[in-house]
């Protein structure tokens, strides 16, 4: 494959550049240092081709075999993605990275690497990444130095093998592969209006959305066509593309899913969702993708580059990263996940306190704001529920029916610290109210004189459309309970969550106006209603 334009023709000022101004004629976005925030610049605008006989159905290396499911269309996954550009043994390393990304995403995994002659091939499946690549199946991936990889979760009804990522189209510009963690916002509608006019859509992947979006466009590079489907695109969004010999990152102008760029010591370049799978293949984390941002890595002379969408002016970072879903050795939104908690924990003794002999956790995201409790009520901090690391997290368990009894399953009592004891259990959140019940319940069993849960992040009381799996509003039992009433229903002593406004003072009054706290006030930053008709409008306008 090759392009008409290319990357050094396109990108004259590499990541290290000074900004360069656009004027209003200006047609490419401008460069800046990844210092800066995001700058608002002229951006492309392309029209998306409509027309019949230009249909293209994307061809997916993971529709595999011919699986039927339930459709979904309300997707809210969470997932983890890496990509590595310039190192001999990146399809391994994906993988290792994928490891420590395993708990965003534990139905399904895949890599895609690019081989000697610039074609794509893909290892995915179902299930966590040790079952997925096997030794074997590793082998048959080629020795390359372009590679990237995702997990995923899905909501019910979507756990299937065609839905698993990375996924690869091919046009008449060639082969190109992407993965994504995030959620669009204006997908049904795109969807309609693309299906409308031609396009076959073969999963229940809003992430296909990408790919159709990028084969009707009229660009002449798939760079260009990235550009021009990422434009279109409103929600959630961190992504990695890979084609020819070129690896590229994108984040939303919201910045509401984390992205971060590392390089390892003989200076290949590696994205990922977290920090903590930097760690894992000994890559030094630099910094993060900005919202808005698009980095391009490719061999030339250039290397990396940078430019930018049109930028909101606020981003609006999910808080509920640092609260829970992130791993607490990562850096998140170029803040340390661990020492986030850790605070958490602090100012709620402050405002929560209770007479006590024993702070426990609830494992594992509720450990590291359990220590801050301890530390600053000034009691000992012990180990009361040990947590069985072969069960999956109740969180994110497809169906009600597995998550009443994961409860069980994944959690034990120590009966020797709790006996007798009057017990704050501090956990990062309550949702609908059935695991906390039964660990109030498991408690008392083994002899605790007093139970007294305290929750380390605010009620939540409304449903996340950015890429966290929540239940409906209404199965949030904050949504229809007050904490009074949530008490009484669990069956605890005193309960008590940290207030939103005690939240924001771990960020302090600038910092706090950047993340996104939705799911805690039913205010969000874009609704899913205004970017659909958002998105009839412009459909309707092409």
């Amino acid at each position: 494959m090759a392009f008409s334009v290319e990357i050094s023709s396109i990108f004259p000022f590499s990541l290290s550049a000074k900004p360069k101004k656009a004027s209003q004629d200006t047609l490419f976005p401008c460069f800046t240092k990844p210092c800066l925030s995001p700058q608002v610049s002229k951006t492309l605008s392309f029209s998306v081709s409509c027309r019949r006989r230009s249909t293209l159905a994307p061809v997916f290396s993971s529709m595999i075999t011919p699986q039927v499911a339930k459709e979904d269309d309300e997707l809210h996954e969470e997932c983890g993605v890496v990509g590595i550009h310039g190192d001999p043994e990146a399809s391994r390393l994906s993988y290792l990275a994928l490891h420590a990304l395993q708990h965003r995403g534990q139905e399904g995994a895949g890599i895609v690497a690019v081989n000697h002659k610039g074609d794509l091939e893909s290892i995915t499946g179902v299930g966590l990444v040790s079952e997925v690549f096997t030794e074997s199946k590793l082998n048959t991936l080629p020795a390359c130095d372009i590679a990237i990889g995702h997990v995923r979760y899905s909501t019910s009804g979507a756990s299937m093998l065609k839905n698993v990522q990375p996924f690869i189209a091919t046009c008449k510009l060639g082969s190109l592969a992407v993965a994504h963690n995030g959620n669009f916002l204006n997908y049904k509608q795109l969807k309609r209006k693309l299906e409308e006019n031609g396009s076959i859509f073969i999963t229940s992947s809003d992430t296909e959305l990408v790919l159709h979006l990028i084969a009707k466009s009229k660009a002449k590079t798939f760079l260009l066509r990235i550009l021009d489907a990422c434009e279109k695109l409103r929600g959630a969004f961190s992504m990695v593309f890979v084609f020819e010999d070129k690896l590229v990152a994108v984040r939303d102008p919201f910045g509401f899913r984390p992205l971060v760029m590392g390089r390892r010591s003989n200076g290949a370049v590696v994205f990922a969702s977290e920090t903590c799978a930097l760690d894992l293949i000994d890559a030094r984390y630099e910094r993060e993708v900005c919202p808005g941002e698009i980095v391009v890595v490719d061999r030339g002379d250039v290397g990396e580059s940078s430019m930018f969408m049109l930028s909101h002016p606020e981003p609006k970072q999910c808080v509920f990263e640092h609260g829970y879903f992130s791993q607490p050795n990562s850096i998140v939104f170029g803040r340390s996940v661990y020492e986030t908690r850790r605070m958490y924990g602090e100012i709620l003794a402050t405002v929560a306190p209770v007479e006590c002999d024993v702070v426990i956790a609830v494992p594992d995201s509720g450990t590291v704001a359990a220590l801050g409790y301890a530390a600053k009520a000034g009691v000992p901090f012990q180990i009361g529920l040990l947590r069985s690391h072969y069960a999956k997290r109740t969180f994110i368990e497809p169906t009600q029916k597995i998550r009443d009894f994961a409860v069980k399953a994944k959690l034990s009592p120590v009966r020797s610290v709790l006996e007798g004891k009057r017990v704050v259990v501090v956990d990062d959140s309550i949702v609908r109210g059935t695991t906390s019940l039964k660990i109030v319940r498991m408690l008392r069993d083994a002899g605790a004189k007093q139970v007294h849960m305290r929750i380390a992040l605010p009620p939540m009381i409304a449903s996340c459309y950015y890429g966290v799996d929540t239940p409906r509003s209404q199965e949030l039992i904050s949504s229809k309970m007050s904490v009074e009433k949530i008490r009484k229903h669990i069956n605890c002593d005193t309960l008590a969550f940290l207030p939103l406004d005690s939240l924001k003072q771990v960020y302090g009054p600038v910092e706090s106006h950047s993340y996104c706290y939705a799911c805690f006030t039913g205010k969000y930053p874009v609704t899913e209603e205004e970017e659909e008709n958002n998105a009839e409008r412009e459909l309707t306008a092409l």
